[in-house]
């Protein structure tokens, strides 16, 4: 591992704490990443315990292969993928999840993966770079009023409309295909932010975009549905999400399948026993020490929610869609 890109694990502690409940049981790291909390999570297992990690990054599983464990297995696929892969290799059903949502620091830090303005960089954005659009091509091509949904929906972006217009009138004179040339452009049209000074023009957009290409917030929903149907009775499932658009997708899905019962409408003559059951019970929500965000400012957003899989058997929980953005879910990989 190239020693530039070497970051430190958000809530290192706290995530396996509140995943493993047995050392001898089978886990699922969905974000490898470059191997944090999965190195954390094999020093809580037996030598009978298992970990299979996922990650979408060629350059992740390029990594994974540092670990020389028997008990551990990388697959290079996305999680919203993990119930068809695991049962590629028999597997059925699982003591334990856990999702670290978004872009990596190491992808951040290489310029040539397109993530951030601090570096020019191609604008790729990928977070599998053997397959899919970059952010570039869809930036070429997308509608206007694509744009400006994605830019509002996935970045929040107040002045979406003014980007969104400033992008088609650029890329009608020439391509936009850096970085720099990307955040340029934001820059140009959208004032800064007087009570936030430090935060760049363009670091909603950049969010926006990436989240986009790499139909994140589609795959988290698909995920966190994997994931509860793969838990066994009384297993664990631990998400850390970095901003609130994620969060409020791994929280109302915990409200949804803890307290299932309240979608109901309660002038209905429904009796107690014919209330849909619980699919899971005892959410958490755990966030990270004051230490750990002075030591590590990526820690500052981070949020740990965590719940245990009843017995009752899963079911869909018509997740609704992810954002209004519709063209986030219209291609993937």
């Amino acid at each position: 591992m190239t020693e530039a890109f070497v970051h430190l694990s958000v809530l290192g502690v706290e995530a396996p704490r509140a995943l493993v409940t047995d050392a001898d049981g089978l886990y699922v790291d969905g974000t490898f990443g470059r191997g944090g909390h999965s190195r954390r999570i094999l020093s809580m297992l037996s030598e009978k315990g298992r970990l299979i990690a996922f990650d979408r990054d060629p350059e992740a599983v390029k990594a994974a292969a540092d670990i020389r464990d028997p008990r551990f297995q990388i697959i290079h696929a996305p999680f919203s993928h993990m119930r068809e892969a695991l049962g590629e290799i028999g597997v059925t059903a699982v003591n334990g999840v856990f999702l670290d949502i978004g872009v990596s620091s190491p992808q951040i830090d290489d310029a040539s993966r397109g993530f951030s303005f601090r570096f020019d960089g191609p604008l790729d954005m990928r977070m599998d770079t053997t397959r899919g659009e970059t952010a570039a091509e869809w930036l070429a091509r997308a509608p206007e009023g694509d744009i400006v949904r994605v830019l509002a929906d996935y970045g929040e972006e107040r002045f979406a409309g003014k980007i969104a217009r400033a992008i088609v009138a650029e890329r009608e004179k020439s391509p936009i295909e850096t970085t720099k040339a990307l955040a340029s452009l934001v820059e140009r049209v959208v004032p800064r932010n007087r009570r936030d000074a430090v935060q760049h023009p363009a670091t909603r957009t950049f969010q926006a975009v990436r989240i986009q290409v790499n139909g994140e917030l589609d795959e988290l929903s698909s995920a966190l549905e994997a994931a509860g149907s793969l838990l066994l009775p009384g297993g664990r499932l631990a998400v850390i999400a970095f901003h609130s658009l994620e969060d409020r997708i791994v929280k109302r899905f915990f409200e949804r399948t803890a307290h299932p019962e309240r979608a109901i409408d309660p002038r209905l003559p429904i009796p107690v026993e014919q209330l849909p059951k619980p699919l899971f019970e005892a959410p958490e929500r755990i966030l990270p020490s004051k230490a750990e965000c002075e030591a590590n400012p990526r820690a500052r957003s981070a949020v740990l929610r965590a719940a245990a899989r009843t017995a009752e058997p899963w079911r869909a929980t018509d997740a609704a869609p992810a954002s209004g953005a519709k063209s986030a879910s219209s291609r993937q990989r």
